[in-house]
């Protein structure tokens, strides 16, 4: 149901239930003008649905949309096996992945948010849950408890990530301030952002072939070809209808990309849906605000398959393969390229005198030639302009 591409919608629920853990044991299709407002199928599908669940031995029924809390009451009271919807299997995910404390209560809260209007006449209900997909995260203790103590809980957990996110804001005002140039890695998950970071800096990050490998943000430092030394910092991957709950909580994170000199858009370009996740990357660094931010399209996994791309390739665009290594040259040269000039190569002759001065423009430029004159000595250095500044009295 829905106005998008069923079977890869359904494709992409299976890797998404394959990475909670889970198997897929059968796949029901149904086409309605509109959703059932009981039961979301209506009562004939259910009583199909109903039948399939006892012919596989079904444990678990996951909806590929997000069902009303009336719609799951009914649903497991009807079928008598639990259900869940896209969005509780896709918070299921986030909480077994989730690593920091802020990873952690980011998905606590939007559990909590989620699982609000949800609570009633579910008592009985979650008693009996035993673990599984559906079931990680704040744990039954807290979904057991009224609603005056989770909304107490949901407060708590909004304030310590409102301080989270201040001195978040703080840390990338200080980097602006030091001159510090990010390049954030934005991309659909699964693109293979970790393999990338690990590849370019050593960084040991998860890599795994499946969804949501890694949630925390990861930086690292980077030096590029012309000396610049850059943060690289690894973002949450996205997915289509990325539920609103997981947006809002895990705002302060992909803010990160609204704040960089440069994003990088990774994109696995061996996915036929390869147009549809830049566009749904594209709609959500729009709504973050990173509109106007240099982007470079970086297509990954080029050597797995042939190119899924209907449209002509932008022009800022490389082709690289993160596994392999290959194109990692070109890509940091494009980089190098697209952020803003804060370093230049300059000629100069210092006097045997300001031997600090020439110190320093070693420690922190890029020295391409050094000769000693009987004039004093000879450098072509490539330094920030700000450096530069400091020696502009003995530039030839």
């Amino acid at each position: 149901m829905g106005r998008y591409d069923v079977e890869s919608s359904l494709d992409e629920l299976t890797e998404l239930v394959k990475t909670a853990g889970g198997e897929v044991v059968a796949v029901l299709v149904q086409k309605r003008e509109s959703p059932d407002r009981a039961t979301c199928i209506g009562s004939g599908k259910l009583d199909e649905l109903k039948a399939l669940a006892e012919s596989e031995e079904a444990e678990l029924i996951v909806f590929d949309l997000e069902l009303s809390p009336s719609q799951l009451r009914n649903l497991e009271k009807e079928a008598d096996v639990r259900v869940i919807d896209r969005t509780m299997l896709i918070l299921d995910i986030f909480a077994g992945r989730a690593k920091s404390a802020e990873g952690k209560l980011q998905v606590e809260l939007a559990q909590l948010r989620y699982s609000m209007p949800r609570l009633t006449g579910k008592g009985t209900e979650l008693s009996r849950l035993g673990g599984g997909i559906g079931t990680r995260g704040p744990g039954e203790s807290k979904l057991e408890s009224d609603k005056r103590h989770i909304n107490r809980r949901v407060h708590a957990l909004q304030e310590e990530l409102d301080e989270l996110t201040e001195r978040r804001g703080r840390l990338r005002a200080r980097r602006k301030k030091d001159g510090v140039t990010t390049v954030a890695i934005v991309g659909y998950t699964n693109a293979g952002k970790s393999t990338l970071l690990n590849r370019l800096t050593d960084a040991g990050v998860l890599a795994e072939d499946k969804l949501f490998a890694t949630l925390d943000p990861t930086s690292r430092a980077l030096t590029l070809p012309d000396g610049r030394s850059v943060l690289l910092i690894d973002t949450v991957g996205l997915i289509r209808r990325l539920p609103h709950h997981l947006v809002d909580a895990f705002r302060s994170t992909l803010e990160e990309a609204a704040g960089a000199s440069l994003i990088l858009h990774l994109c696995d370009a061996s996915n036929e849906e390869l147009d549809e996740h830049i566009r749904v990357t594209n709609d959500l660094l729009d709504a973050l605000g990173a509109g106007l931010i240099p982007r470079l399209c970086v297509l990954n996994k080029r050597d797995k398959a042939v190119l899924h791309w209907d449209l002509p390739l932008p022009e800022d665009t490389v082709q690289i393969s993160a596994l392999l290594g290959e194109g990692l040259d070109e890509l940091l040269e494009r980089i190098a390229e697209k952020l803003p000039p804060t370093r230049r190569l300059a000629r100069l002759l210092l006097p045997y005198s300001d031997g600090s001065l020439a110190a320093r423009l070693r420690k922190e430029g890029s020295v391409r030639k050094e000769s000693f004159t009987d004039d004093g000595l000879y450098l072509e250095v490539v330094a920030e302009m700000d450096l530069l500044e400091l020696a502009k009295a003995y530039e030839i």
